[in-house]
């Protein structure tokens, strides 16, 4: 079981993958916008992050530079899920390890989550 964060400003969306994740097997918490989610990584024990880009407070890859700025936390896998601004973050592939486009598919993330977890961040 991992423990996942999941950045996400969109309640029901948030709600909706929290769920799924659960079902799945991991542990997931949701954290409303980037700082919360930041505050989530500095104090918990967490193996991986699901961001949106929008959100308020700190976007997902202001979320993503502050992380990877960390010495303890830089190697974290994260998700970038987002619908207008996923070719922000492709333009950033060392901030993100996967960069999903809004709508996607469950499996299809789930299959990534899997992924990065039993790899590890290359």
């Amino acid at each position: 079981m991992a423990v996942i964060v999941v950045a996400e400003d969109e309640f029901l969306l948030a709600d909706m993958l929290v769920s799924f994740l659960e079902d799945a097997g991991h542990e997931a918490l949701a954290a409303p916008n980037g700082l919360a989610a930041l505050e989530m990584i500095r104090s918990k024990s967490v193996d991986l992050i699901v961001t949106d880009y929008m959100m308020p407070a700190m976007t997902g890859l202001e979320l993503a530079q502050a992380v990877r700025d960390n010495a303890d936390k830089k190697e974290l896998p994260i998700v970038l899920v987002s619908g207008a601004q996923a070719s922000i973050g492709r333009a950033h592939p060392g901030l993100f390890d996967a960069v999903l486009d809004k709508p996607y598919q469950l499996g299809t993330m789930l299959t990534i989550i899997e992924e990065l977890l039993s790899d590890g961040r290359s």
